[in-house]
Protein backbone atom coordinates (compact mmCIF):
# COMPACT_ATOMS: atom_id res chain seq x y z
CA UNK A 1 0.00 0.00 0.00
CA UNK A 2 1.06 3.42 -1.05
CA UNK A 3 1.27 6.27 1.67
CA UNK A 4 -0.98 8.06 -0.69
CA UNK A 5 -4.06 5.79 -0.55
CA UNK A 6 -6.06 7.59 1.61
CA UNK A 7 -5.50 11.17 0.20
CA UNK A 8 -6.18 10.09 -3.15
CA UNK A 9 -9.63 7.90 -2.15
CA UNK A 10 -10.80 10.95 0.00
CA UNK A 11 -9.56 13.65 -3.29
CA UNK A 12 -11.69 11.17 -5.54
CA UNK A 13 -14.64 10.59 -3.48
CA UNK A 14 -15.31 14.74 -3.10
CA UNK A 15 -14.16 15.71 -6.71
CA UNK A 16 -16.42 12.35 -8.33
CA UNK A 17 -18.69 15.12 -9.99
CA UNK A 18 -15.96 16.36 -12.50
CA UNK A 19 -15.42 12.93 -13.57
CA UNK A 20 -18.80 12.39 -14.26
CA UNK A 21 -19.38 15.59 -15.99
CA UNK A 22 -16.74 15.14 -18.34
CA UNK A 23 -17.82 11.33 -19.35
CA UNK A 24 -21.41 13.05 -20.04
CA UNK A 25 -19.73 16.25 -22.06
CA UNK A 26 -17.50 13.29 -24.21
CA UNK A 27 -20.59 11.13 -24.65
CA UNK A 28 -22.53 14.11 -25.88
CA UNK A 29 -19.33 14.31 -28.87
CA UNK A 30 -20.16 11.94 -32.02
CA UNK A 31 -17.60 10.36 -32.47
CA UNK A 32 -17.92 8.10 -34.76
CA UNK A 33 -15.28 6.04 -36.40
CA UNK A 34 -13.85 8.35 -39.00
CA UNK A 35 -15.16 11.53 -37.32
CA UNK A 36 -13.17 11.94 -34.04
CA UNK A 37 -11.60 15.03 -34.66
CA UNK A 38 -14.01 17.03 -32.09
CA UNK A 39 -13.39 14.74 -29.31
CA UNK A 40 -9.38 14.65 -30.03
CA UNK A 41 -9.37 17.71 -29.55
CA UNK A 42 -11.34 17.65 -26.03
CA UNK A 43 -9.27 15.37 -24.72
CA UNK A 44 -5.93 17.36 -25.97
CA UNK A 45 -7.79 20.12 -24.02
CA UNK A 46 -8.13 18.32 -21.15
CA UNK A 47 -4.51 17.27 -20.93
CA UNK A 48 -3.33 20.73 -21.65
CA UNK A 49 -5.36 21.72 -18.52
CA UNK A 50 -3.90 19.46 -16.39
CA UNK A 51 -0.24 20.46 -17.60
CA UNK A 52 0.98 17.35 -19.53
CA UNK A 53 3.05 17.80 -22.57
CA UNK A 54 0.92 16.95 -25.65
CA UNK A 55 2.06 15.37 -28.93
CA UNK A 56 0.11 14.41 -31.58
CA UNK A 57 0.31 11.45 -33.77
CA UNK A 58 -0.78 10.96 -37.58
CA UNK A 59 -1.06 7.77 -38.83
CA UNK A 60 0.83 7.34 -42.04
CA UNK A 61 -0.36 4.64 -44.20
CA UNK A 62 2.64 3.89 -46.26
CA UNK A 63 4.70 3.55 -42.89
CA UNK A 64 2.15 0.78 -40.47
CA UNK A 65 0.80 -1.30 -44.09
CA UNK A 66 3.94 -3.89 -43.87
CA UNK A 67 3.29 -4.13 -40.01
CA UNK A 68 1.34 -7.76 -39.13
CA UNK A 69 -0.70 -6.62 -36.65
CA UNK A 70 -2.03 -3.69 -39.14
CA UNK A 71 -6.01 -3.59 -40.11
CA UNK A 72 -6.49 -1.58 -42.83
CA UNK A 73 -9.84 0.32 -41.81
CA UNK A 74 -10.24 1.80 -45.28
CA UNK A 75 -10.91 5.37 -43.73
CA UNK A 76 -8.59 7.64 -45.08
CA UNK A 77 -5.94 9.13 -42.21
CA UNK A 78 -6.64 12.75 -43.21
CA UNK A 79 -7.34 15.18 -40.40
CA UNK A 80 -7.53 11.88 -37.58
CA UNK A 81 -4.54 11.82 -35.15
CA UNK A 82 -3.71 10.63 -31.96
CA UNK A 83 -3.38 12.93 -28.98
CA UNK A 84 -0.41 11.51 -26.49
CA UNK A 85 -0.64 13.42 -22.77
CA UNK A 86 2.59 13.05 -21.43
CA UNK A 87 4.14 13.84 -17.53
CA UNK A 88 7.81 13.47 -17.18
CA UNK A 89 8.72 11.88 -14.08
CA UNK A 90 11.56 13.28 -12.05
CA UNK A 91 13.52 9.78 -11.37
CA UNK A 92 14.12 6.58 -12.80
CA UNK A 93 10.69 4.95 -12.42
CA UNK A 94 9.27 2.75 -14.30
CA UNK A 95 7.09 4.34 -17.37
CA UNK A 96 3.46 3.39 -17.66
CA UNK A 97 0.50 4.22 -20.41
CA UNK A 98 -3.20 4.35 -20.08
CA UNK A 99 -4.92 3.74 -23.28
CA UNK A 100 -8.26 4.46 -24.31
CA UNK A 101 -10.13 5.09 -27.62
CA UNK A 102 -12.32 7.67 -28.60
CA UNK A 103 -14.14 6.38 -31.42
CA UNK A 104 -17.56 4.84 -31.15
CA UNK A 105 -19.74 2.79 -33.28
CA UNK A 106 -23.16 4.34 -35.27
CA UNK A 107 -25.96 3.80 -32.83
CA UNK A 108 -28.30 2.96 -35.88
CA UNK A 109 -30.96 1.80 -35.75
CA UNK A 110 -32.28 4.87 -33.28
CA UNK A 111 -35.70 3.79 -33.24
CA UNK A 112 -34.58 0.93 -30.91
CA UNK A 113 -33.44 3.47 -27.94
CA UNK A 114 -34.61 4.49 -25.64
CA UNK A 115 -32.61 7.07 -23.85
CA UNK A 116 -31.16 9.81 -26.40
CA UNK A 117 -27.77 8.07 -27.46
CA UNK A 118 -25.77 11.13 -27.58
CA UNK A 119 -27.20 13.23 -24.65
CA UNK A 120 -24.88 11.59 -21.34
CA UNK A 121 -28.60 10.83 -19.62
CA UNK A 122 -27.66 9.89 -15.93
CA UNK A 123 -30.60 7.88 -14.32
CA UNK A 124 -29.43 6.52 -11.00
CA UNK A 125 -26.07 5.06 -11.02
CA UNK A 126 -26.35 4.67 -15.30
CA UNK A 127 -24.99 7.29 -17.85
CA UNK A 128 -26.73 6.12 -21.00
CA UNK A 129 -25.42 7.42 -24.39
CA UNK A 130 -23.12 5.86 -27.31
CA UNK A 131 -19.40 5.00 -26.29
CA UNK A 132 -20.66 5.53 -22.38
CA UNK A 133 -19.03 2.13 -21.57
CA UNK A 134 -16.66 1.62 -25.02
CA UNK A 135 -15.38 3.29 -23.79
CA UNK A 136 -15.46 7.41 -22.92
CA UNK A 137 -16.15 6.43 -19.40
CA UNK A 138 -12.63 4.43 -19.16
CA UNK A 139 -10.93 7.16 -21.59
CA UNK A 140 -11.68 9.81 -18.77
CA UNK A 141 -11.53 7.91 -15.50
CA UNK A 142 -7.61 7.47 -16.97
CA UNK A 143 -7.24 11.53 -17.18
CA UNK A 144 -8.58 11.80 -14.00
CA UNK A 145 -6.62 9.16 -12.50
CA UNK A 146 -3.31 11.41 -13.51
CA UNK A 147 -5.04 14.70 -12.80
CA UNK A 148 -5.45 13.45 -8.90
CA UNK A 149 -1.98 12.97 -8.37
CA UNK A 150 -1.37 16.13 -10.07
CA UNK A 151 -3.53 18.09 -8.10
CA UNK A 152 -2.48 16.59 -4.85
CA UNK A 153 1.45 17.56 -5.96
CA UNK A 154 1.98 13.73 -5.57
CA UNK A 155 6.15 13.74 -7.45
CA UNK A 156 6.09 10.28 -9.58
CA UNK A 157 9.37 9.17 -10.51
CA UNK A 158 8.38 7.53 -13.59
CA UNK A 159 7.02 8.84 -16.66
CA UNK A 160 3.26 8.69 -17.32
CA UNK A 161 1.88 8.76 -21.24
CA UNK A 162 -2.06 9.16 -21.72
CA UNK A 163 -3.15 7.75 -25.09
CA UNK A 164 -6.29 8.84 -27.03
CA UNK A 165 -6.31 6.88 -30.00
CA UNK A 166 -8.78 6.85 -33.06
CA UNK A 167 -10.05 3.44 -34.94
CA UNK A 168 -10.22 0.78 -32.47
CA UNK A 169 -13.63 -0.46 -33.12
CA UNK A 170 -12.46 -0.80 -37.33
CA UNK A 171 -8.52 -2.81 -35.72
CA UNK A 172 -6.09 0.20 -34.30
CA UNK A 173 -3.98 -0.16 -37.05
CA UNK A 174 -4.69 4.24 -37.59
CA UNK A 175 -4.26 4.61 -33.59
CA UNK A 176 -2.84 1.94 -30.93
CA UNK A 177 -0.24 0.81 -33.27
CA UNK A 178 0.73 4.18 -34.99
CA UNK A 179 1.21 5.56 -31.59
CA UNK A 180 3.36 2.09 -30.78
CA UNK A 181 5.50 2.21 -33.84
CA UNK A 182 6.08 5.94 -33.22
CA UNK A 183 7.69 5.15 -30.17
CA UNK A 184 5.60 5.98 -27.41
CA UNK A 185 6.06 2.07 -25.22
CA UNK A 186 6.25 2.33 -21.67
CA UNK A 187 6.81 -0.38 -19.09
CA UNK A 188 3.47 -0.95 -18.87
CA UNK A 189 0.44 -0.70 -20.94
CA UNK A 190 -3.31 -0.63 -19.69
CA UNK A 191 -6.74 -0.17 -21.86
CA UNK A 192 -9.29 1.14 -20.16
CA UNK A 193 -11.64 -1.55 -21.84
CA UNK A 194 -15.13 -2.24 -19.97
CA UNK A 195 -14.29 -5.08 -18.46
CA UNK A 196 -16.12 -4.64 -15.43
CA UNK A 197 -13.45 -4.22 -12.98
CA UNK A 198 -11.63 -8.03 -13.95
CA UNK A 199 -8.42 -7.76 -15.14
CA UNK A 200 -8.48 -9.26 -18.54
CA UNK A 201 -4.81 -10.80 -20.68
CA UNK A 202 -5.96 -12.18 -23.40
CA UNK A 203 -8.23 -11.89 -26.38
CA UNK A 204 -9.29 -14.15 -29.26
CA UNK A 205 -7.70 -13.72 -33.20
CA UNK A 206 -10.01 -12.58 -35.26
CA UNK A 207 -10.67 -12.76 -39.11
CA UNK A 208 -13.28 -10.96 -41.29
CA UNK A 209 -14.14 -13.14 -44.66
CA UNK A 210 -16.69 -12.78 -47.34
CA UNK A 211 -18.18 -15.70 -49.84
CA UNK A 212 -19.16 -14.82 -53.27
CA UNK A 213 -21.32 -17.06 -55.00
CA UNK A 214 -22.89 -16.47 -58.73
CA UNK A 215 -26.08 -17.72 -60.06
CA UNK A 216 -27.70 -17.94 -63.05
CA UNK A 217 -30.26 -14.74 -63.75
CA UNK A 218 -33.33 -15.35 -65.70
CA UNK A 219 -36.91 -13.27 -65.79
CA UNK A 220 -39.06 -14.32 -62.93
CA UNK A 221 -41.87 -15.95 -65.39
CA UNK A 222 -38.60 -17.99 -66.51
CA UNK A 223 -37.02 -18.63 -63.13
CA UNK A 224 -36.68 -22.60 -63.95
CA UNK A 225 -33.81 -21.57 -66.40
CA UNK A 226 -31.97 -19.57 -63.82
CA UNK A 227 -29.63 -20.77 -60.71
CA UNK A 228 -31.08 -18.84 -57.71
CA UNK A 229 -27.20 -17.75 -55.91
CA UNK A 230 -29.43 -17.61 -52.62
CA UNK A 231 -30.21 -21.10 -52.27
CA UNK A 232 -26.78 -21.78 -53.14
CA UNK A 233 -25.02 -19.17 -50.60
CA UNK A 234 -27.83 -20.86 -47.88
CA UNK A 235 -25.95 -23.72 -48.61
CA UNK A 236 -22.87 -22.31 -47.46
CA UNK A 237 -24.68 -20.77 -44.41
CA UNK A 238 -25.67 -24.06 -43.32
CA UNK A 239 -22.30 -25.43 -43.01
CA UNK A 240 -20.71 -22.52 -41.67
CA UNK A 241 -23.38 -22.47 -39.14
CA UNK A 242 -22.57 -26.49 -38.42
CA UNK A 243 -19.28 -25.46 -38.09
CA UNK A 244 -20.17 -22.74 -35.60
CA UNK A 245 -21.83 -25.04 -33.34
CA UNK A 246 -18.92 -27.72 -33.61
CA UNK A 247 -16.11 -25.15 -32.83
CA UNK A 248 -17.94 -24.03 -30.13
CA UNK A 249 -18.55 -27.92 -28.39
CA UNK A 250 -14.98 -28.69 -28.87
CA UNK A 251 -12.64 -25.62 -29.13
CA UNK A 252 -12.26 -24.18 -24.97
CA UNK A 253 -9.77 -21.76 -23.77
CA UNK A 254 -10.50 -21.18 -19.76
CA UNK A 255 -9.82 -17.35 -19.45
CA UNK A 256 -12.56 -16.86 -22.33
CA UNK A 257 -15.11 -18.66 -21.09
CA UNK A 258 -14.84 -16.66 -17.82
CA UNK A 259 -14.86 -13.96 -19.25
CA UNK A 260 -17.52 -14.10 -22.31
CA UNK A 261 -19.29 -17.64 -21.97
CA UNK A 262 -17.88 -19.30 -24.75
CA UNK A 263 -14.28 -19.42 -26.37
CA UNK A 264 -15.22 -19.15 -30.01
CA UNK A 265 -18.03 -17.59 -32.34
CA UNK A 266 -18.30 -17.71 -36.44
CA UNK A 267 -20.65 -15.20 -36.50
CA UNK A 268 -22.17 -14.38 -39.63
CA UNK A 269 -23.11 -11.10 -40.41
CA UNK A 270 -24.30 -9.93 -43.58
CA UNK A 271 -26.29 -11.48 -46.51
CA UNK A 272 -26.66 -9.79 -50.26
CA UNK A 273 -28.37 -11.36 -52.80
CA UNK A 274 -29.93 -10.37 -56.07
CA UNK A 275 -30.89 -7.12 -57.53
CA UNK A 276 -34.25 -7.03 -58.60
CA UNK A 277 -37.67 -8.94 -57.58
CA UNK A 278 -38.40 -10.11 -61.12
CA UNK A 279 -35.15 -11.74 -61.37
CA UNK A 280 -33.72 -14.85 -60.67
CA UNK A 281 -30.82 -13.93 -57.68
CA UNK A 282 -27.49 -14.06 -59.90
CA UNK A 283 -24.93 -13.41 -56.96
CA UNK A 284 -24.97 -13.71 -53.26
CA UNK A 285 -22.06 -12.64 -50.62
CA UNK A 286 -22.38 -13.49 -46.90
CA UNK A 287 -20.20 -12.08 -45.05
CA UNK A 288 -18.47 -13.63 -41.81
CA UNK A 289 -16.76 -12.95 -38.67
CA UNK A 290 -14.61 -15.99 -36.40
CA UNK A 291 -13.22 -15.83 -33.59
CA UNK A 292 -10.38 -18.51 -32.56
CA UNK A 293 -8.00 -19.17 -29.38
CA UNK A 294 -4.37 -18.83 -28.81
CA UNK A 295 -2.50 -22.08 -29.83
CA UNK A 296 -4.66 -21.71 -33.36
CA UNK A 297 -3.10 -18.67 -36.11
CA UNK A 298 -4.83 -17.19 -38.92
CA UNK A 299 -3.12 -19.83 -41.07
CA UNK A 300 -4.81 -22.97 -39.54
CA UNK A 301 -8.54 -20.88 -39.89
CA UNK A 302 -8.00 -20.12 -43.15
CA UNK A 303 -7.30 -23.71 -43.74
CA UNK A 304 -10.56 -24.62 -42.09
CA UNK A 305 -13.09 -22.40 -43.71
CA UNK A 306 -11.85 -22.85 -47.46
CA UNK A 307 -11.68 -27.07 -46.29
CA UNK A 308 -15.67 -26.44 -45.33
CA UNK A 309 -16.06 -24.50 -48.54
CA UNK A 310 -14.75 -27.06 -50.61
CA UNK A 311 -16.96 -29.51 -48.80
CA UNK A 312 -19.53 -27.99 -50.16
CA UNK A 313 -19.12 -27.59 -53.43
CA UNK A 314 -18.02 -31.63 -54.00
CA UNK A 315 -22.14 -32.16 -52.88
CA UNK A 316 -23.22 -29.26 -55.48
CA UNK A 317 -22.25 -30.04 -59.12
CA UNK A 318 -23.21 -26.31 -60.11
CA UNK A 319 -20.40 -24.99 -57.53
CA UNK A 320 -18.27 -27.12 -58.65
CA UNK A 321 -18.32 -25.28 -61.94
CA UNK A 322 -18.72 -21.90 -60.76
CA UNK A 323 -16.74 -22.24 -57.41
CA UNK A 324 -17.52 -19.60 -54.49
CA UNK A 325 -14.74 -16.85 -54.06
CA UNK A 326 -13.45 -16.14 -50.54
CA UNK A 327 -12.40 -12.56 -49.75
CA UNK A 328 -10.95 -12.08 -46.60
CA UNK A 329 -11.20 -8.49 -45.22
CA UNK A 330 -10.57 -5.79 -42.03
CA UNK A 331 -9.75 -7.29 -39.13
CA UNK A 332 -7.50 -9.54 -39.36
CA UNK A 333 -5.39 -10.47 -36.19
CA UNK A 334 -3.91 -13.41 -33.98
CA UNK A 335 -4.50 -14.33 -30.54
CA UNK A 336 -2.89 -11.80 -27.66
CA UNK A 337 -1.88 -13.65 -24.52
CA UNK A 338 -0.32 -12.17 -21.71
CA UNK A 339 1.42 -14.09 -19.36
CA UNK A 340 -0.61 -13.41 -16.12
CA UNK A 341 2.64 -14.15 -14.06
CA UNK A 342 4.32 -11.49 -15.22
CA UNK A 343 5.19 -8.64 -12.54
CA UNK A 344 3.09 -5.98 -14.03
CA UNK A 345 -0.25 -7.95 -13.81
CA UNK A 346 0.53 -9.33 -10.97
CA UNK A 347 1.04 -5.99 -9.09
CA UNK A 348 -1.98 -4.82 -10.58
CA UNK A 349 -4.14 -7.20 -9.54
CA UNK A 350 -2.71 -6.94 -6.09
CA UNK A 351 -3.61 -2.98 -6.12
CA UNK A 352 -6.90 -3.78 -7.58
CA UNK A 353 -7.61 -6.02 -4.88
CA UNK A 354 -7.06 -3.98 -2.24
CA UNK A 355 -8.41 -0.83 -3.56
CA UNK A 356 -11.86 -3.08 -4.55
CA UNK A 357 -12.14 -4.93 -1.65
CA UNK A 358 -12.14 -8.19 -2.90
CA UNK A 359 -9.80 -10.15 -5.33
CA UNK A 360 -9.89 -9.30 -8.54
CA UNK A 361 -10.54 -11.53 -11.56
CA UNK A 362 -8.36 -12.22 -13.86
CA UNK A 363 -10.26 -13.45 -17.76
CA UNK A 364 -10.12 -13.11 -21.19
CA UNK A 365 -12.49 -11.99 -23.92
CA UNK A 366 -13.48 -13.87 -27.18
CA UNK A 367 -13.53 -10.16 -28.59
CA UNK A 368 -10.64 -8.08 -29.25
CA UNK A 369 -8.67 -4.93 -28.04
CA UNK A 370 -5.58 -2.68 -28.51
CA UNK A 371 -3.92 -4.29 -25.59
CA UNK A 372 -3.26 -7.03 -28.13
CA UNK A 373 -0.58 -4.66 -29.39
CA UNK A 374 1.75 -5.06 -26.68
CA UNK A 375 3.22 -7.94 -27.58
CA UNK A 376 5.13 -7.04 -30.82
CA UNK A 377 6.97 -4.77 -28.33
CA UNK A 378 8.06 -7.14 -25.93
CA UNK A 379 6.13 -5.09 -23.32
CA UNK A 380 2.97 -6.28 -21.41
CA UNK A 381 -0.41 -4.94 -21.20
CA UNK A 382 -3.56 -5.49 -19.73
CA UNK A 383 -7.05 -4.74 -20.02
CA UNK A 384 -9.11 -2.99 -16.76
CA UNK A 385 -11.90 -0.98 -17.26
CA UNK A 386 -15.46 -0.08 -16.01
CA UNK A 387 -19.18 -2.12 -15.59
CA UNK A 388 -21.19 -1.28 -18.61
CA UNK A 389 -23.61 -2.87 -20.70
CA UNK A 390 -25.29 -3.11 -24.10
CA UNK A 391 -22.24 -2.08 -25.61
CA UNK A 392 -22.61 -1.64 -29.45
CA UNK A 393 -26.52 -1.94 -28.85
CA UNK A 394 -29.51 0.26 -28.27
CA UNK A 395 -29.30 2.04 -24.77
CA UNK A 396 -25.29 1.51 -23.71
CA UNK A 397 -24.95 2.34 -20.72
CA UNK A 398 -21.89 2.46 -18.19
CA UNK A 399 -22.03 2.25 -13.80
CA UNK A 400 -20.93 5.52 -12.74
CA UNK A 401 -19.56 4.16 -9.22
CA UNK A 402 -17.79 1.73 -10.95
CA UNK A 403 -15.90 4.33 -13.32
CA UNK A 404 -14.88 6.21 -9.99
CA UNK A 405 -13.68 2.81 -8.63
CA UNK A 406 -11.44 2.33 -11.68
CA UNK A 407 -10.28 5.52 -11.39
CA UNK A 408 -8.84 5.18 -7.53
CA UNK A 409 -7.47 1.85 -8.41
CA UNK A 410 -5.40 3.75 -11.55
CA UNK A 411 -4.65 6.72 -9.77
CA UNK A 412 -2.63 4.07 -6.73
CA UNK A 413 -1.42 2.13 -9.14
CA UNK A 414 0.62 4.43 -11.29
CA UNK A 415 2.14 5.71 -7.64
CA UNK A 416 2.96 1.81 -7.30
CA UNK A 417 4.62 1.16 -10.39
CA UNK A 418 6.17 4.25 -11.06
CA UNK A 419 8.06 4.18 -7.93
CA UNK A 420 10.10 1.21 -8.78
CA UNK A 421 13.36 1.33 -10.37
CA UNK A 422 13.01 0.24 -14.48
CA UNK A 423 13.63 -2.99 -15.19
CA UNK A 424 17.00 -3.49 -16.86
CA UNK A 425 16.90 -4.95 -20.56
CA UNK A 426 18.31 -8.00 -18.95
CA UNK A 427 15.79 -8.74 -16.51
CA UNK A 428 12.90 -8.08 -19.48
CA UNK A 429 10.69 -11.29 -20.22
CA UNK A 430 9.00 -11.66 -23.44
CA UNK A 431 5.16 -11.87 -23.77
CA UNK A 432 4.91 -12.60 -27.22
CA UNK A 433 3.00 -16.09 -26.99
Amino acid sequence: MNIYREKIEQYIDKNQEQLIEHIRNVVKIKSVIGDEEEMQEYMKRIYQEIGLEIHEVTPNYHKLANHEAFVDSGIPFEKRKNIIGLYNGTGDGRSLTLHGHVDVVSPNPLEKWTKPPWDGKIEGNKLYGRGSADMKGGLIANWFALKTLIDLNIQLKGTVQLHSVIEEEAGGGGGALACLEAGYITDGYISTEPHNLNVTIAHAGILYFRIKVIGKTAHAGLAHEGVNAIGKIYKIYDAMEALNQKRAKEIHFELFNKGSGQSVHLNQGTLHAGDWVSNVAGHAVLECRIGFIPGESRKDIKKLIHETIEKVMREDEWMQQNPPEIEWFGWSTEPWYQDPEDEFVQSFVQTASSILGKPTKIIGRASGNDARFTQYYNKPGICFGPRGSNIHGPDEFVELDSVVKVAKVLANYIVEWTSSPQLKKADQKPVLK
